[in-house]
Formats: C-alpha cells, structure tokens, sequence
C-alpha cells in the first residue's frame, strides 16, 4: 500500500474497522522496520534479558500486564477503544493537543491516533522523539506503571 495521504487514510480506516469489528481493546498499524524494533521493548529479567533499543523504554510480557485494556505497546497508527483510552488516561486536552491534532473518535467512542504525521520511522530522530514521549505521556503503556 502506498503510503501517501490517501494511503494513510485507508490504513487507518482499516485499522479502525479491524479493532472495532473485533471489540478490540487496543491495536496498531506500524511499518514493519519499526514494529520490529518496537516490539524488541519488551523484556523480563528472566525470560528475556537486555535492554530495549534506541533508549526507548523496556515493556512487560503481555500476561504481566495488569488489565487487558491497557495497550501492550504503541505503534505509528494506534487504536484505543473507550476502555483502554480511558486506563491511560487519554485525551487529556492540556497535555495531548498533538495527539489529538492527528487523532479521530471512532463511532463506538474509541480513538485512533497517529504518532507521527510520516509512517514511523525509527531512523528519524523526530519520530524517534515522538515516540519517547508518547511513552512518557503514557507510563501505564506496556505495563511499566507499577499498580
């Protein structure tokens, strides 16, 4: 899929239409040399030990996760049903008025949120940055936040 604007719009319909079609708690749509590298995140002293690429932070395996609507990990197009936006505690106006410049409400009042206006690429220090702090703005993500 060319990955223009019109491409953008029908992967994140797509994205949309799959989550909700599914009563997904979360999801996300991320080129495949990001997703890789995201999905290195994640790590248990035991199981997989190290430390996550790029400075990004260290995510938990999925069953250590706490609730299953908090997104295991963030991606370039993310979707976030009403419950899981609600556990990370998103929108919040005064702290998300990026996000919500490239996010949208779904009809069942989910959301889908676009990282970076370009597909995700790790190799741009902007995109890079941009995912940092969205980690940051959401500590709960990945199960980092102690319960």
């Amino acid at each position: 899929m060319l990955l223009d604007a019109a491409g953008i719009a029908a992967v994140a319909g797509a994205l949309e239409a799959v989550a909700e079609g599914a009563r997904a708690f979360w999801g996300h749509a991320t080129p495949s040399n990001a997703a890789v590298e995201i999905s290195r995140q994640t790590r248990d002293p035991v199981r997989k030990p190290g430390v996550a690429p790029r400075g990004l932070p260290a995510l938990r395996f999925s069953d250590s996760i706490r609730a299953p609507e908090i997104p295991h990990c963030l991606g370039w197009l993310n979707y976030w049903s009403d419950d899981a936006a609600r556990a990370i505690g998103f929108p919040d106006p005064a702290r998300d008025a990026d996000l919500l410049s490239r996010a949208r409400r779904t009809a069942t009042g989910g959301w889908v949120v676009q990282l970076t206006d370009a597909p995700l690429d790790l190799d741009d220090p902007a995109h890079l940055e941009a995912l940092k702090q969205a980690y940051e703005r959401f500590p709960e993500i990945g199960g980092r936040l102690a319960p």
